[in-house]
């Protein structure tokens, strides 16, 4: 996927706005501030949030890496061309979206779940 292709598919989940923030971070996020996936418009990197138990599995695989600022909350970080195929990458990025809509108020979740 390119990264139109998948600001694209971001945009398209439930909820999400996005913005530009920090001198060149794409940030898509939902309720207000909640985060889900970033692109560094510099570096052409994607950034986005994976389950816990999956996090070093990810981070083990050729081009994919802890992502700087937000490993410490199972983030990960992959340069274009992206080491993954659309379907992979598309799940992930739905799940992510997903796991930030689980941690909002039951109230907040209403037309944000998938």
């Amino acid at each position: 996927m390119t990264k139109q292709q998948v600001a694209e598919f971001c945009r398209r989940l439930p909820g999400v706005k996005e913005d530009v923030k920090w001198g060149g971070v794409e940030v898509f996020y939902i309720d207000q501030s909640k985060m889900f996936a970033l692109f560094n418009l510099n570096s052409n990197g994607l950034s986005f949030k994976v389950e816990k138990e999956l996090f070093l599995g990810y981070v083990d695989r050729p081009g994919i890496r802890p992502s700087p600022y937000l490993a410490r909350a199972y983030w990960i970080n992959m340069q274009a061309p992206y080491p993954m195929g659309a379907q992979e990458l598309q799940d992930l990025l739905r799940r992510s979206h997903q796991l930030v809509v689980g941690k909002l108020p039951k109230i907040r979740q209403i037309g944000l779940l998938l």
